[in-house]
């Protein structure tokens, strides 16, 4: 029997890394999802990116159609999908022209053959069949005629070909199983239980399945070796993508406020996919999907004023839309939180790749002198906490917040520790300490909020709406100076909540050393992995990741004093590193990286290493 090079003791252990490629109508991301729920029963640490294209269902077989599902997964902390994938699943030509970079020199290549006759090579722009002039030489090709064994395992069934050969990703399925020592009862169960209205889709899918697993035993390779089970007491994981994380902590926010959330927004791709999550959520969250995105903002703010938390978001124009309700939110003082997963740009861009190029905007882009907090996840699991953290900072300063995530978190799944309810905190308000005569924006001295009154409390009356207001009564004023007060005061009222937060510490690496690399977002992972490769190869080089990026988190000028030089590692072309250069006054270099795809490990590590030979 042929063995895998993987399969060594000494890297046995090590992380893997699959990658599923093929038409977007080829079932690429379901086979993927699968694949990473198998990985999340085993306990194992994982990480996954989907990467499809924008267009609904492209031309099968053109190299723009292509679809890809990617994790990495291992016995050690997993931090980002991988750089180079140990197994790559080509489903026709254009999969393996595009993808096949991402497969490491000996990686195990599968291919369904009968997809690269003349016609899909056409169709992939291709002049010779890779397959056989020289191309994947240098890779453990295993091709199989996937398509003809899909035909002949669900020949019993008596299905047409059309509906036969839709089963074709779960043979893989049960081959990449195999390899993997997978079991498939729980798969087989959750088919039957999700086609229980079409038991003949079930009975096809759960066919394939087994009958892909029974032919890895035919072929003269070893399945990669695996260690045993996390032990039990580790089950409190499970797996959950960013968007996920996202609905279930928006609605955790409507169960530790005891108020009911009014979750209100316009398709818009890849945040749609929270209104689809929360609308099957239920309970203390309503949805509401409006005509336009100035009209989801304005609901939001709407619901706010009568007493519930407004939530909204949006993907790449829309937040731009919707600048002029936080504008009146701002004026307002009333609590909001915004989403923005944001995608790469301008106009359409690539609207399902992921890019942080909404930062500036985030945190500037509205008419007037109108501050408002912007916070970042870093991870899928983070995407929880932050709903929890902007609903707080929301409501205790009675104001709009930002949340940027992007459509890599948003889409990418990981393990998940759900968290200890108790430990959570208690964003209920208390209407308690209101003063009479009655001021709306009379402040609280510590925060500057102004108090949340819903309309039609008793003795409570009070105006409301974009004009400014009169510092104490809320009454419509035009007065010079008062204006002036009033943009202090909301000024002011923002830039105290970083005091209420807890200053900025070094992530990962040294206190102290030659290079400090500040991130925020996604690309913590990325970032997180090539400094500890860079450490333990002697260097001394420093991580903070920056969560709240308005106002900056405290302690950020004493860090960067402690390190030679620093810089940002950022998917746009350096807006974080703008920004601290400005308000820290102090030089910031940035590592800029613009594709579409996250970072790559390898890639950061090399471009941080030239930065420290630079400096050296």
């Amino acid at each position: 029997m042929l063995k895998l090079a993987d399969e060594s003791p000494s890297t046995r252990s090590r992380p893997h890394v699959v990658r599923f490629a093929g038409d977007s109508g080829d079932g690429i991301q379901l086979v993927g999802f699968e694949f990473a729920k198998s990985t999340s029963r085993t306990q194992a640490d994982f990480m996954t990116f989907p990467d499809f294209p924008a267009e609904i269902r492209a031309p099968a077989g053109s190299l723009f159609g292509v679809s890809a599902y990617q994790i990495q997964f291992g016995w050690d902390e997993v931090l980002t999908p991988g750089d180079d994938v140990d197994v790559l699943v080509a489903f026709n030509p254009a999969a393996l022209k595009t993808n096949l970079n991402t497969l490491k020199r000996g990686g195990l290549l599968i291919v369904d053959e009968q997809a690269f006759d003349a016609r899909g090579l056409k169709k992939a722009k291709l002049d010779a069949n890779p397959l056989e002039d020289g191309t994947v030489a240098d890779y453990r090709l295993i091709p199989i005629e996937i398509t003809k064994r899909t035909l002949e395992a669900l020949a019993p069934l008596e299905l047409g070909r059309k509906q036969a050969v839709r089963a074709k990703n779960f043979w893989v399925l049960g081959l990449v199983y195999w390899l993997f020592e997978r079991k498939l009862a729980p798969t087989e169960g959750q088919l039957k239980k999700k086609f229980a209205a079409t038991p003949e889709v079930a009975e096809a899918n759960v066919a394939a399945l087994r009958a892909g697993h029974a032919y890895g035993e035919t072929l003269e390779i070893a399945a990669f070796e695996r260690p045993a089970d996390a032990p039990p007491a580790a089950n409190r994981h499970r797996m959950i993508s960013g968007t996920e994380a996202m609905a279930r902590g928006i609605a955790a926010v409507s169960m530790l406020a005891g108020r009911d959330v009014l979750y209100c927004s316009y398709p818009i791709t890849p945040a749609s996919a929270l209104l689809h999550s929360l609308a099957r959520i239920g309970g203390g969250v309503q949805t509401f999907q409006a005509e336009d995105e100035i009209a989801a903002a304005s609901a939001a703010i709407g619901a706010s004023y009568a007493g519930s938390l407004g939530v909204t978001a949006s993907s790449g124009p829309g937040l731009a839309l919707k600048t002029e309700a936080l504008g009146l939110a701002v004026a307002a003082e009333l609590p909001l939180v915004v989403i923005d997963v944001q995608r790469a740009g301008p106009s359409t861009g690539m609207p399902t790749k992921p890019e942080q190029s909404d930062l500036t905007m985030a945190i500037h882009g509205r008419h007037g002198e109108a501050p408002c907090p912007v916070l970042a996840p870093a991870t899928p699991s983070d995407c929880f906490s932050v709903m929890i953290d902007a609903a707080e900072m929301a409501v205790s300063a009675m104001t709009p917040v930002i949340v940027l995530s992007d459509a890599y978190l948003a889409n990418a799944a990981s393990d998940w520790e759900a968290p200890d309810v108790g430990a959570l905190p208690d964003l209920t308000q208390s209407p308690a300490g209101i003063e009479t005569p009655f001021a709306p924006f009379a402040r609280n001295p510590e925060t500057l909020a102004r108090p949340w009154v819903p309309p039609g409390t008793s003795g409570l009356a009070h105006r409301i709406g974009g004009l400014e207001k009169q510092d104490g009564s809320g009454d419509i004023s035009y007065d010079p100076a008062n204006h002036e007060e009033m943009v202090r005061l909301r000024t002011e009222k923002i830039a105290r909540i970083a005091d209420r937060q807890p200053q900025i510490e070094i992530e990962t690496g040294v206190e102290t050393g030659d290079l400090l690399v500040v991130g925020w977002g996604s690309t913590y992972g990325a970032i997180k992995r090539a400094v500890r490769e860079l450490n333990a190869d002697g260097h001394r080089v420093g991580h903070v990741h920056i969560r709240q990026l308005w106002p900056l988190q405290r302690g950020l000028a004493e860090a960067f004093d402690r390190f030679e030089r620093v810089l940002t590692a950022e998917m746009n072309t350096g807006q974080l590193a703008s920004i601290l250069r400005s308000e820290l006054v102090r030089p910031v270099d940035c590592i800029s990286h613009v594709t579409g795809q996250p970072f790559r490990v390898a890639d950061l590590k090399s471009r941080l290493l030239d930065r420290l030979e630079t400096n050296a």
